[in-house]
């Protein structure tokens, strides 16, 4: 990610995003514009997308894409791959959403660092996240990073033949699923 150096508000970077044809995340002032992703990132979203949105059906939850903002504060905006609030108080702005309870990220090679560390921990500042999930596109592995009861975060690390648990959200699934239909 690059960033111009170049402190923006909260505000004018809102303002700016409504109008934008280009989607841009925030963190801490900078501002930086989101590169697009490889068609094996979209079918991996897309399969996880699809088991959620059926594993939710019947729920008080919503899961979102890539299209939707998550916030804390006024510190980042960031477009998770795929996230899930249960919270009633995210059913009011179409735009942003601050109560997540899941959040995932399909790890690029541009991206991996920044979403193993520095997002990693941003995102741990929301009270309301159990679970942030990092999906590898280059082999079958799966990291979830859960809050235990004492507010730690430990990992779990699943690969090919394994089931995934998300259990923020009560789904399990085999791990082929998040990579059927990938090319080469």
């Amino acid at each position: 990610m690059i960033a111009v150096p170049n402190y923006v508000s909260p505000e004018e970077y809102l303002d700016i995003e409504r109008q934008s044809p280009v989607r841009h995340e925030y963190r801490r002032g900078l501002v930086y514009a989101m590169a697009g992703g490889t068609d094996n990132h979209d079918r991996i979203a897309l399969n996880l997308l699809t088991l959620i949105n059926l594993n939710l059906r019947n729920t008080e939850c919503r899961f979102h894409s890539g299209n939707v903002k998550v916030n804390y504060r006024d510190e980042f905006y960031y477009y998770p791959d795929a996230f899930v609030t249960c919270d009633p108080r995210d059913r009011s702005d179409r735009y942003v959403k601050r109560y997540p309870k899941l959040i995932t990220e399909v790890l690029s090679s541009s991206t991996k660092t920044f979403d193993l560390g520095e997002k990693y921990n941003d995102y741990k500042q929301i009270e309301s996240l159990e679970e942030y999930v990092v999906i590898s596109q280059n082999e079958q592995r799966v990291e979830c990073r859960r809050r235990n009861s004492v507010g730690d975060w430990e990992t779990v690390i699943y690969t090919s033949g394994e089931r995934v648990a998300l259990t923020s959200i009560g789904l399990e699934f085999e791990i082929s699923e998040l990579y059927r239909g990938l090319d080469g």
